[in-house]
């Protein structure tokens, strides 16, 4: 065999030529990656709906509810009992509205409640009281014997019907209340989204320019589904909405409620749930009360159902978010205690209430976050009986003067006195 030999300047010649080839590949490849990272999507950032959106499909297969232009988006999950998760009004970087309890979805089950979040999520009353789903029979009414139902806390609910606009789901739940009490029900529950002319209807009011919004009912209906009839002998159940929010420094919770004389106002609002709410932390009018909404001390108050409003809300100034929602509300119906004690009267409860979370004594905590609630009548029913609650919740945001012209409208309250208020 003969081989063929190249003179050195041949060699060199190759040799120049292969590494300049080599350059021009580095120089190549490393443009194409530079290329490939800028075109990559940025991760998203906390607090945007769409961080919420991947963080909740990473551990549930959420249902996503859109109006016609995509940007009002409401996140529902019949895994974690049939709770709306969160929304926004501004597409997948918009702001996400409601609090997700991130380090609830790791770690073992909590035995007293899994506050996994939720803007708006079904419980069931009373809390507290001769008639309690939250204390067994004869147990003394404190934070250890306290016990959240599984059918409210932890287990999943059946979809029944879906579309692009609502979900509605169902579960079957058998609880016992203090008194020894066996309540058999079925509890449904339709979460459906509004377009713009639905929010101008249920608003009473033209949506304003540069105002955005996103805004969905939920309906709720609960059925005596056992033999025995529920009565104020046997006790009661009612449907309970809770709204949890992301609280804030500039945060105002706005409560409007009918006119009473201020000697009258402790007999209208019960502001003394978890001890006396400060001075600094709660004002009133002879019409409406603010109530500071900062996550950073624990209050609950609430209104009797004589003087509840149809609606209250909040406004985050920093943010430039008004909350409101809207409920149902009978003013001459019976509504239950929700107290920790057995010595209040039963069926002398507030039909609203509104919550700001805070360090416990032991110094922890579950949020921060803040709650609008809102509840039915005591469910008087038959064995086959029902009972319905309707709750609306609006998020508008944007314009500055078209927020205080819905303000105006449904709280009755202009931004300017709520930010004044503290």
């Amino acid at each position: 065999m003969k081989y063929r030999l190249f003179n050195p300047l041949t060699i060199l010649t190759i040799m120049a030529i292969s590494c300049n080839q080599a350059e021009q590949n580095k120089a190549t490849t490393g443009n194409d990656a530079a290329a490939t990272a800028s075109s990559a999507p940025a991760a998203p950032v906390m607090g945007s709906f769409s961080y919420d959106l991947q963080f909740l499909r990473q551990h549930d297969s959420v249902v996503v509810l859109k109006n016609d232009s995509g940007r009002a988006q409401v996140i529902v999950s019949p895994k974690y009992q049939a709770k709306v998760f969160t929304s926004t009004a501004e597409g997948d970087s918009g702001m996400s509205f409601g609090w997700v309890n991130y380090k609830a979805f790791s770690g073992p089950v909590d035995p007293h409640m899994n506050g996994y979040g939720g803007e708006n999520r079904l419980w069931l009353g009373p809390e507290g009281g001769k008639f309690s789903l939250f204390f067994k029979p004869g147990a003394q009414q404190v934070f250890a014997n306290w016990k959240t139902p599984a059918a409210v806390d932890t287990e999943s609910w059946d979809v029944t019907d879906k579309t692009e606009k609502s979900i509605s789901m169902k579960k079957a739940m058998h609880l016992e209340n203090y008194k020894g009490t066996k309540l058999d029900l079925l509890v449904e529950r339709r979460v459906g989204i509004l377009g713009d002319g639905d929010v101008e209807k249920g608003t009473g009011m033209s949506l304003p320019e540069r105002v955005k919004v996103v805004a969905y009912t939920t309906d709720n209906r609960i059925t005596n589904t056992g033999t025995t009839e529920w009565n104020d002998r046997s006790g009661t159940p009612c449907i309970w909405i809770l709204d949890m929010f992301r609280p804030g420094d500039e945060t105002v919770i706005v409560v409007p409620f009918k006119k009473t004389d201020s000697a009258g106002f402790k007999r209208v609002v019960t502001s003394d749930y978890f001890g006396s709410i400060p001075a600094d932390r709660l004002k009133h009018t002879d019409e409406r009360l603010f109530f500071k909404a900062d996550g950073k001390s624990r209050g609950k108050l609430g209104v009797s159902p004589s003087h509840a409003p149809m609606a209250l809300g909040s406004y985050d100034a920093k943010n430039k978010v008004l909350t409101v929602i809207i409920y149902e509300v009978d003013g001459a119906a019976k509504y239950l205690s929700q107290r920790w004690n057995t010595t209040d009267p039963p069926f002398k409860g507030d039909a609203v209430n509104v919550y700001n979370d805070g360090p416990l004594e032991s110094g922890t905590q579950m949020g921060p976050f803040y709650e609008l609630e809102s509840v039915s009548p005591a469910a008087f029913l038959k064995p086959g009986g029902s009972l319905s609650h309707r709750q609306a919740v609006y998020h508008f945001t944007g314009d500055g003067k078209g927020l205080d012209m819905i303000a105006l409208h449904l709280l009755g309250v202009s931004l300017s006195e709520i930010k004044k208020a503290f």
